[in-house]
């Protein structure tokens, strides 16, 4: 189904609000049992039905080695669930138009076919999560005539849907017998195929006590990795902690990726990305995951992409997804051969995969990221610290340091389109530092240093781990 775009939710007072509510946070989360992989993890999002000519997860299987050599550890998988065929939007629907929680969409393939699927990505030492959507179901679902009282209906008793959803119904949760039958389902992918989570859809919209009870359920079975999409919404919660590790172990930094469109948009100066991270902090934990992105499957389809967003500047932002505090960072389906394309959201329309100049780029990026503590998710990553810049242009550069253990790195990132010269104030650089992609900081602490247009560098003290070789990535199938 077509999603609201986000800055219509938040027009509409919907969506996540970017104002740091009253509430009272929790302490930091500690790592849970189990979950030591999540440490360094970098997330792909599966879009099965552009993927590949044949939209399929045979179609799809063929990239899982390609994508654990470009370092990639969890597969997101959108939903797998057949598609209602009332109202249905399109020629081929919405994926998050559920007609049967418990059966896998035949254009996709079987769930025979998906449990191989995971099994072989297991075997590489890959993590897979399904995307759940609990909020609502198809209007051919069963559970429409079998059970209508699991539904909301409004004052005519006529069952209602959300937004422009018009191929969705909006389930109720003040429903007992629903909400058992609902995590009912989602432990049928834990026991049958073995997944090790969830991607919740509109989780904001969902109470979030459903979640906390139904985790305690799912993890009876294994311990399990659930991502919220969500940051805080005051009509289920005023407090953001209940989406953050009370039930989920990320949630989603859309605040980050509106705020960084906007900024290079011209539409908000530099300094509003400190205003936001000061945000973030009063609004969670110092410690929470947050899920970086600059594309995912909405934006994509209906607000643009990357290059229509970022353009030449894609690659200093793309850093702030590795390297920001809490940063888990998020790859959509084809952001790494380039996607210069809206994929159409209802209708079949293939990915190309002919453009593989971004594959050294990620690779390396996540690469670094798990040869430095400093730079791992929350709750394990390093301090951050923003440092201090005098003489020329230093309003248009971002520059910081994260430290944890005696592994340290530097970040310095030029937004604006002209050359810059800055000097650092109390701030001892190492004498001979590793720079990745070999990007050295020019200049010196006396005359000061130089950043050319959209430029960036990143170095880390020389004891730390050698930073990846240069690939030779497999050939991509037909």
């Amino acid at each position: 189904m077509k999603r609201i775009p986000f800055s219509l939710l938040l027009f509409l007072g919907l969506a996540p609000l970017f104002l740091a509510p009253t509430c009272t946070k929790e302490k930091d989360p500690t790592p849970k049992p189990g979950m030591d992989w999540l440490k360094s993890a970098v997330i792909y999002e599966v879009n099965v039905r552009q993927f590949s000519p044949q939209g399929t997860f045979g179609g799809f299987m063929a990239h899982i080695p390609r994508l654990k050599n470009l370092g990639v550890d969890v597969l997101w998988f959108m939903p797998i669930n057949p598609i209602g065929k009332q109202n249905r939007k399109g020629s081929l629907g919405s994926y998050y138009s559920v007609r049967d929680y418990t059966a896998v969409n035949p254009e996709f393939g079987s769930v025979e076919q998906f449990k191989m699927m995971v099994d072989m990505a297991h075997s590489l030492g890959m993590k897979v999560i399904l995307d759940w959507v609990a909020n609502h179901t198809a209007w051919d679902h069963p559970w429409i005539t079998e059970h209508p009282d699991w539904y909301v209906k409004d004052a005519q008793g006529k069952i209602v849907t959300q937004y422009d959803w018009t191929d969705v119904a909006k389930l109720n949760f003040k429903n007992k017998a629903m909400r058992k039958a609902m995590t009912e389902a989602m432990k049928f992918w834990v026991r049958e195929c073995g997944i090790d989570g969830f991607r919740c859809d509109v989780a904001f919209l969902v109470p979030p006590d459903y979640w906390e009870e139904a985790r305690a359920e799912l993890e009876t079975i294994k311990p399990m990795f659930m991502l919220a999409e969500a940051e805080w919404h005051p009509d289920v919660n005023a407090d953001p902690a209940a989406y953050t590790h009370k039930a989920f172990d990320a949630n989603y930094h859309w605040d980050f990726m509106h705020t960084s469109a906007e900024i290079n948009s011209g539409k908000k100066p530099l300094y509003e990305l400190k205003n936001m991270l000061k945000r973030d902090r009063e609004r969670f934990p110092a410690k929470t995951m947050r899920m970086t992105f600059l594309t995912n499957h909405d934006e994509n389809s209906w607000n643009g992409t990357v290059n229509e967003k970022y353009g030449e500047r894609w690659e200093p932002w793309s850093v702030l997804t590795y390297t920001l505090p809490g940063s888990f960072p998020l790859m959509y389906s084809g952001q790494e051969a380039n996607l210069n394309h809206r994929l159409r959201f209802f209708d079949k329309d293939t990915i190309s995969w002919d453009d593989t100049g971004w594959n050294y780029w990620f690779r390396t990026m996540n690469g670094f990221k798990k040869a430095h503590p400093a730079l791992w998710n929350a709750p394990h990553g390093g301090n951050f610290r923003l440092l201090n810049l005098s003489m020329g242009d230093t309003a248009n550069i971002f520059a910081f340091k994260r430290e944890l253990d005696g592994d340290a790195v530097w970040v310095f990132l030029n937004f604006s389109e002209q050359p810059v010269r800055f000097r650092l104030d109390d701030e001892q650089l190492p004498e001979k530092p590793e720079y990745l992609f070999n990007y050295p900081l020019q200049g010196d602490p006396r005359s000061g240093y130089f950043l050319p247009p959209r430029g960036y560098v990143i170095m880390s003290k020389p004891s730390a781990p050698s930073i990846p070789p240069k690939p030779s990535l497999p050939s991509l199938p037909e």
